[in-house]
């Protein structure tokens, strides 16, 4: 248990670090001339590299295990990156940083899946990780108002550094209270993820993968700091507390979401019906001529309450993973999950500074919530012929 929890404090920092930068923009942009496009990149690198990583991590899971694949790089790499930030005096060295920090968290969320999976009937999966996961995105709360307050009381430097020290404490803490999940004995052995893509019931699944967490982590993480600022007038104070909602939406929602395939028996549509409220929520933002702040934050709360269908999307895809593949294929598609946030990060951060109005910002972001709506459509529909998987199954 001490190790979940190690674990879980590990998760936050994770989710912490993926969405702080959006109270921080007006700083950083201040002092060191980061934009909303800067900042999308620097996100996307986070995205990307975190991506990128899980192919050695699944390898690691499945033969060095989850402890000391975790704790390293979490005090390594999310230390070291976090001290690098809290150092830098230009954007790349920020997005350098990211990168480490990307490095640092890629395998925390993975290893306790694997330990899950290897513990626990199946059909318990998609509610311990909707749990670990819904206990862990407070880390989102974290980054908004908590974050914002800190920053003005001791400054973003000042912070920074604590933040590294709490980093360092927590790896070591995986290291010395995380049990590995004992060896697989009998059966098949080996493989690699190449035999993970060749089961044809993952592929319907992985478009639903790169949008599903996609739009409530681009929105939390970047973009949700520049509309409120430049668009409802909003400064670090205010884009702290209705970031604060969002982020504890995306928290009760992957809490919320973990009985949902044992309610209605099925796994593919809890995750198709929330995902299509989160279309329509960006549509209604889209259509709204002048949103008011109430509205703007409803429809924030809104996407990240039921943009939180990852832990039963993660569960559907397992159902169909054998289990000498456990960590070469839950970190698969996490690839697909955290890769597709980075890709997209990288796509709206160039698609917004081409159409990028400063008379008018409103528009801009407009486009910018019509792209996502139509990227989001696209994988509901493929997500349509994807085969259902109900609580009980597994490979």
């Amino acid at each position: 248990m001490a190790g979940v929890v190690a674990l879980i404090l590990g998760y936050v920092l994770s989710q912490f670090y993926r969405s702080f930068l959006a109270v921080l923009s007006p700083i950083l942009d201040a002092e060191l001339g980061m934009g909303p496009s800067e900042l999308s990149y620097a996100n996307g690198i986070w995205f990307i590299i975190f991506a990128l990583m899980q192919f050695p991590v699944g390898k690691w899971l499945d033969t060095a295990g989850p402890r000391r694949t975790a704790s390293w790089l979490l005090a390594i790499g999310g230390g070291g990156g976090i001290a690098l930030f809290a150092a830098a005096t230009s954007p790349w060295i920020i997005m350098l940083a990211m990168g480490l920090i990307g490095v640092g968290c890629s395998p925390i969320l993975m290893s306790a899946f694997v330990i899950f999976a290897r513990q626990h009937p199946p059909e318990r999966f998609a509610t311990l990780a909707s749990t670990f996961l819904g206990i862990g995105t407070l880390g989102n709360v974290a980054g908004s108002g908590p974050l914002a307050s800190a920053v003005e009381a001791f400054g973003w430097r000042e912070v920074s550094v604590a933040l590294a020290v709490f980093t360092v404490i927590i790896g070591l803490a995986i290291f010395f209270l995380v049990k590995d999940p004992a060896k697989l004995e009998g059966g098949p052995q080996g493989g690699s993820v190449l035999d993970v893509l060749r089961i044809r019931k993952l592929w319907a699944i992985f478009p639903m993968v790169v949008m599903c967490y996609c739009v409530a982590a681009g929105i939390r993480g970047v973009w949700a700091g520049p509309y409120l600022s430049e668009v409802q007038g909003q400064d670090t104070g205010g884009i702290g507390m209705i970031t604060f909602w969002m982020a504890l939406a995306l928290s009760v929602g992957s809490i919320a979401y973990g009985p949902m395939d044992r309610i209605f028996h099925s796994r593919k549509w809890p995750v198709f019906i929330g995902n299509l409220i989160v279309l329509l929520a960006l549509v209604w933002l889209v259509m709204l001529s002048q949103p008011s702040l109430q509205q703007v934050t409803i429809a924030f709360v809104a996407i990240g309450f039921f943009g939180a269908s990852y832990p039963v999307l993660m569960a559907h895809g397992r159902s169909f993973i054998p289990a000498h593949l456990t960590g070469r294929g839950v970190t698969l598609i996490n690839f697909f999950s955290i890769g597709g946030v980075g890709i997209i990060q990288f796509i709206t951060g160039g698609y917004f500074r081409m159409v990028a109005d400063p008379a008018n910002p409103a528009t801009a972001y407009d486009n910018l919530f019509i792209l996502y709506a139509v990227l989001l459509a696209a994988s509901l529909v493929g997500y349509l012929f994807a085969k259902d998987a109900k609580p009980s199954e597994t490979a």
